[in-house]
């Protein structure tokens, strides 16, 4: 059994995809792969059968085949704003830590738990693809890096380094990793892999040759700049609070054949991963906008998940998006916490930063009323669909998960979207399913009723035949890294 530790000279450098793209290519190749990341931080999670992971290792699990469950992802912090995260651990929420509680009270059991899932994955698979987190070289944690120095001590990893020539500085990010990482994970780097590289490659000889050199590790590949369409990690690829930023505004479509779908960016937003499957349909343009920005150019409207409803739903109130979004005429919908917040009233709410239980009034555009309870729901759930509101015209079966504290009954007549869950009228529909969007069906629906709604004929009907994400991403590394110093051929 071999274990391939997927490391970064930084956040944010291609590590999940070059992780998923390993994960699928081994598995095309007959090997028994799974993926593994001993400690993650992100607010974008799944639910598996044992509980949450994070998203990176869900999509990874299923890059590889295999069935995601929590030994991908032993650990996971969601972070929640003052400075605390929620310690999830072996699927289960246990706590909600500040950084120096979690290292002070539980880390004991965090490593613990990240050896022994390892160990169960190296049992039972041929391959571990292991990503690290954010850069191996933070010499502050190399007494306590679970994700990256831990991994490749108790994994017996063989390391591959990504970095991100994009930012600038690659040689140096590089050289600069080897100069810090600790002697005993220096000597498990296996080689480097330079990622999103736009230009001609033979300028980069000079430099490549210069860090063999000087680091005695080869240079295992420069990967072009390519989005392969994985969900992201975090939140580093959405535009900061206050700012607006388009996502598939590259497909050739013309601006004036296109509809626009607003989304705010909440300050604490979670999954947002529920829309990048709006992002490759033809036409359809996913706006991040500030809470404060008109609606005037939207076309539909959609409330993402928050790892907070209620400071979220007080930051766009102040910021008068409830007054908008109370005139805005197209389709709406809100998903998790965007359901929450359409609502009339929620109860039992705590405010960040304080211990005082609040009734606070929702935008009032369902009848249902949301009640916070301590209980978490973390579930993968299968439901017959209803077409009604913004999906009027679905049908058939649709699949998702949810992860929410809280739940929403109903203060009057109210349709249900998806038999027993949810809330719809006309133009507005809210649901705790997350990856709603995922489903052919629902997302089609969504998609063409949003087009009708702005008057414009639909660029062509269903799927947007990009290519599968999974096979896109190995053949990225196929096609541009050598494997054979990492023993997975």
């Amino acid at each position: 059994m071999t274990t391939v530790l997927v490391a970064g000279t930084a956040s944010h450098v291609g590590k999940s995809t070059i992780a998923a793209g390993l994960c699928r290519l081994l598995s095309n190749r007959g090997r028994d792969v799974a993926p593994f990341k001993a400690q993650n931080m992100s607010n974008n999670a799944r639910a598996t059968p044992g509980g949450e992971v994070g998203v990176s290792q869900y999509v990874q699990a299923r890059a590889a085949r295999v069935s995601p469950t929590t030994d991908h992802n032993p650990v996971l912090l969601k972070p929640r704003g003052d400075g605390e995260s929620q310690l999830v651990v072996d699927g289960d929420a246990v706590a909600d830590v500040s950084a120096g509680a979690y290292y002070a009270d539980h880390w004991d059991t965090a490593l613990a738990a990240a050896e022994a899932a390892h160990e169960r994955l190296a049992r039972d698979h041929d391959v571990v693809v292991a990503e690290g987190a954010g850069s191996i070289a933070e010499i502050n944690l190399h007494d306590r890096d679970l994700a990256n120095v831990e991994t490749a001590r108790f994994a017996d990893a063989e390391v591959l380094l990504v970095a991100d020539i994009e930012r600038g500085g690659v040689f140096a990010s590089i050289v600069g990793t080897f100069e810090l990482v600790p002697e005993a994970v220096r000597d498990r780097i296996a080689g480097v892999v330079i990622t999103k590289f736009r230009g001609d490659r033979s300028l980069l000889a000079p430099g490549i040759e210069a860090v063999e050199e000087r680091t005695g590790v080869p240079v295992l590949g420069v990967v072009p700049y390519e989005d392969p369409g994985l969900p992201e990690e975090d939140s580093v690829s959405l535009p900061p609070v206050g700012t607006r930023a388009v996502r598939g505004d590259d497909d050739g479509v013309p601006e004036d054949r296109s509809v626009t779908v607003a989304v705010p960016r909440l300050p604490r937003i979670s999954n947002f991963t529920d829309l990048e499957p709006l992002v490759r349909e033809p036409g359809v343009r996913v706006a991040y906008v500030p809470p404060a920005d008109s609606l005037a150019d939207a076309d539909a409207v959609v409330l993402p998940g928050s790892k907070n409803t209620v400071d979220d739903l007080l930051a766009l109130r102040e910021a008068g998006f409830d007054e908008r979004l109370a005139a805005f005429e197209g389709p709406v919908v809100g998903l998790c916490g965007g359901y929450q917040m359409l609502g009339e009233t929620l109860t039992n709410a705590t405010l960040e930063g304080t211990d005082d239980e609040e009734r606070v009034d929702g935008f009032g555009l369902l009848p249902v009323e949301t009640t916070f309870s301590e209980t978490k729901t973390v579930e993968h759930v299968t439901r017959q669909i209803r077409g009604v509101g913004p999906l009027d015209g679905a049908e058939g079966v649709v699949e998702g998960y949810e992860i929410h504290t809280g739940e929403s009954t109903s203060t009057g007549d109210v349709t249900r979207p998806f038999a027993t869950e949810g809330a719809a009228t006309d133009d507005v529909l809210g649901t705790y399913l997350h990856d709603l969007f995922e489903n052919e069906s629902a997302r089609d629906t969504f998609v063409r009723n949003t087009f009708a709604a702005a008057g414009i004929d639909p660029p062509r009907e269903g799927d947007s035949g990009q290519p599968n994400p999974y096979e896109r991403a190995a053949r990225m590394v196929a096609d541009h890294v050598d494997l054979g110093p990492l023993g997975v051929e």
